[in-house]
């Protein structure tokens, strides 16, 4: 699941860097290109949109924190640029051969630096998630592969204890029988002893008589 996100976060970044090129492009670009630029600029921004709602999806369902509304607030940024630089006449004409206000396209190429920065700080931070959520699941394994020599020991240990409540339980039956040969060899002896007197007495009584 991670993973998934991880993959749609990239291209949203990578997406939203192409979007912000190309309306670079679309402030210095010759009239004949402007058309196509701005086809491309509203079909990059149909299919980040998808990716957003993708993201989404897959956020809710892995439970865990959502960026997706700084992502949709950076994308309405974006969107606002292109809006300037379709609206903005005086930006739209521009001919780059005969352009001569220098600090104009300095600042431009300052916009575009900052939507750069931007976009990096935001990937480092995509990265520096993706990381953590690594570390996560390596702790996580971790736990769970302690989890199971815990249960494995204590299988064991249920297995033993059943195989000593066995040996005991035949040695109460050996004692058991032990115990009523022994009684049953002294009502021998005894039944012997009182025959022998019986008899003794019986001898006795002959030779009185």
């Amino acid at each position: 699941m991670s993973t998934l996100i991880q993959s749609y976060e990239q291209q949203y970044s990578i997406l939203t860097a192409e979007i912000t090129a190309k309306i670079g492009r679309l402030k210095t670009a010759h009239e004949d290109d402007r058309d196509q630029l701005s086809r491309e600029i509203q079909s990059n921004f149909e299919e980040a949109n998808d990716l957003l709602e993708q993201l989404e999806l897959e956020s809710r369902g892995s439970g865990g924190g959502s960026r997706v509304p700084a992502y949709r607030a950076e994308l309405q940024r974006v969107r606002d640029e292109f809006r300037s630089a379709v609206t903005n006449n005086a930006t739209y004409n521009i001919d780059p051969e005969e352009y001569e206000d220098w600090s104009m396209v300095n600042e431009q190429k300052q916009k575009l630096l900052d939507n750069t920065e931007r976009l990096e700080r935001t990937g480092k931070t995509l990265n520096d998630g993706y990381r953590a959520v690594l570390e996560t699941e390596e702790i996580g394994a971790a736990v769970l592969q302690d989890l199971n020599l815990q249960r494995e020991t204590i299988q064991r240990s249920r297995t033993r204890l059943r195989e000593t409540d066995e040996q005991l339980s035949r040695s109460g039956r050996l004692m058991n029988t032990m115990v009523t040969r022994a009684l049953q060899q002294r009502a021998v002896l005894a039944a012997v002893l009182l025959v022998l007197v019986i008899l003794a007495a019986l001898g006795v009584y002959r030779a009185v008589t």
